[in-house]
């Protein structure tokens, strides 16, 4: 296949509102109920009562869901206010900043040729296609741009405001970092510097002097943490974003309800595979907690359970 084969059919963002006419089929999984729709079923209601019960939301999640139509959805569940804080991977932003600046990711496979992919300057995302030219060279331009703005106001930045001075930027409704900045929702990334986005970043401070805080996205998870009476997280996929989340939680003796929605197994002993009664032992979910684990992929999953928001 040549270049213009591959990059055939563009992939699209989705939100509630194209979710609608499917309503109905989250009752259908209740009455399936054997084995995992049992487990989306009760998340679904776990979902709810986190949006209605909770004063502190979170969601976290990994970084390849950006590249899906998944990006709008969570964009859509942001801007309604469904999740007051973000906690995400450093390769979320290039996402999502790739993606608002015209980029484009395209339909593909898993069986492809990746060193055919590479001669014709295609990056393989599982069997999601970026072209080279839809992602680094499009971060490297806005970053470049967003950051002499902001050194002539500051030079040091906590990263969750400098997001929003990205998003303030975008122009994108299904943009993930547009929807933060339009409810001044806090997205919080610990590994901010893991990728396209912090390494430009860090080039930008060599010139500029530009610095980032993360210490002030700490003290404003901390006092979210403390202020808040119950608090309820919908934590999907694993790694860095799993475990800040549950970690800050720990110091006000865990979270009161908790949906993981994952892949991963507990038999290694990682975070990522570690289930939630696991987490009651370093008091990062209560013993008492409402909790359920959904073993899915979150493109499959987390389109029904969003369902259960819109009654």
């Amino acid at each position: 296949m040549n270049r213009d084969e591959l990059l055939a059919e563009e992939i699209k963002d989705v939100n509630l509102d194209r979710l609608r006419e499917a309503h109905e089929f989250l009752e259908v999984y209740n009455e399936i109920y054997g084995f995992s729709a049992e487990a989306v079923y009760r998340g679904s209601l776990l979902l709810k009562r986190i949006v209605r019960e909770c004063d502190l939301r979170f969601i976290s999640f990994t970084a390849n869901l950006m590249a899906t139509g998944l990006r709008g959805l969570i964009a859509d569940m942001i801007r309604r206010g469904f999740f007051n804080v973000v906690v995400t991977t450093g390769g979320t932003i290039d996402h999502d900043i790739a993606r608002s600046f015209g980029g484009k990711y395209y339909k593909g496979s898993f069986e492809l040729d990746d060193g055919e992919l590479r001669r014709l300057g295609i990056h393989r995302l599982g069997n999601v296609l970026i072209p080279f030219e839809n992602y680094g060279g499009i971060i490297e331009k806005v970053v470049g741009g967003v950051v002499p703005e902001l050194i002539k106001v500051k030079r040091e930045w906590p990263v969750y405001e400098l997001l929003w001075k990205f998003g303030e930027k975008i122009n994108d409704d299904n943009s993930v970092l547009r929807a933060a900045y339009e409810t001044k929702t806090p997205i919080i990334v610990p590994g901010v510097v893991d990728g396209s986005f912090g390494t430009n970043l860090f080039v930008q401070s060599q010139f500029t002097g530009f610095r980032i805080n993360l210490f002030e996205d700490m003290r404003l998870i901390k006092d979210m943490v403390f202020s808040s009476k119950v608090a309820g997280a919908l934590l999907i996929g694993g790694g860095i974003s799993k475990h800040h989340t549950i970690w800050w939680n720990q110091f006000k003796d865990g979270l009161d309800y908790a949906i993981y929605l994952t892949t991963a197994q507990e038999y290694d002993g990682s975070l990522s595979g570690a289930r939630p009664r696991e987490a009651i032992s370093w008091n990062k979910i209560r013993e008492r907690a409402q909790q359920v684990v959904i073993y899915a992929d979150a493109t499959l999953a987390l389109p029904i359970m969003a369902l259960s928001l819109l009654s």
